[in-house]
């Protein structure tokens, strides 16, 4: 389901018609994301740490009102849910997008995920979005651990978030990677991002 925002009522109103204006709306924040947790406990749980990741992603999507939220000209809506949409390689060498739902229970998404990815894995046909805004975009790099990350944009009206995650590096007794939020300031923030992070983190470490 979808709500429309009252655009009367909403205090980012202004910060909305002010970055609508904007050629380049978008804006990247990259944080390390500690995952000493989830490599200690993914063997004895059989965890996949790629699966687990995108299970923390949706967390913390879901747990910032406005990374669900899309603008359609002048009109916000906030989506109750959206799907997780990631690029899943073929054995070709090529790859394709899966559509994932997010349910708050590790062990159903978890399974939902598997069965998704797996399947659009060996689907012939490249599956892109079929311009649905109840989505998020992810995208991981698990080749190399980077600093900042940045994504193809269609244009400053595209408002759909994208997360990208890269390479667990060891340090020691601990581990992390990096992970990166970009969305359109139309409609988050700063806080959003550093919001969207913390329940990241918080759902890393409670699996």
């Amino acid at each position: 389901m979808e709500h429309i925002v009252d655009l009367e009522t909403w205090p980012r109103a202004g910060q909305f018609h002010f970055f609508r204006t904007f050629a380049k709306p978008h804006y990247a924040v990259t944080a390390r994301i500690d995952v000493t947790h989830l490599m200690a406990i993914r063997k004895a749980r059989a965890i996949s740490p790629y699966r687990a990741s995108l299970y923390a992603i949706g967390a913390g999507l879901h747990a910032v009102p406005e990374l669900c939220m899309r603008f359609r000209g002048d009109t916000v809506v906030r989506h109750e849910a959206v799907q997780l949409s990631m690029t899943v390689p073929k054995p070709d060498g090529g790859f394709n997008y899966a559509y994932v739902p997010f349910d708050l229970d590790f062990i159903t998404f978890d399974t939902t995920a598997k069965r998704i990815i797996d399947a659009t894995a060996l689907a012939t046909d490249l599956t892109p979005n079929d311009g649905a805004d109840d989505v998020a975009f992810l995208s991981c790099m698990p080749w190399r651990d980077y600093t900042s990350l940045s994504n193809a944009m269609p244009g400053p009206d595209d408002c759909i978030p994208r997360v990208g995650w890269g390479k667990i590096v060891n340090h020691g007794d601990r581990s992390d990677m990096a992970m990166t939020l970009e969305v359109h300031h139309a409609l988050a923030d700063g806080a959003h991002a550093g919001a969207f992070f913390d329940a990241v983190q918080s759902a890393l470490n409670t699996l």
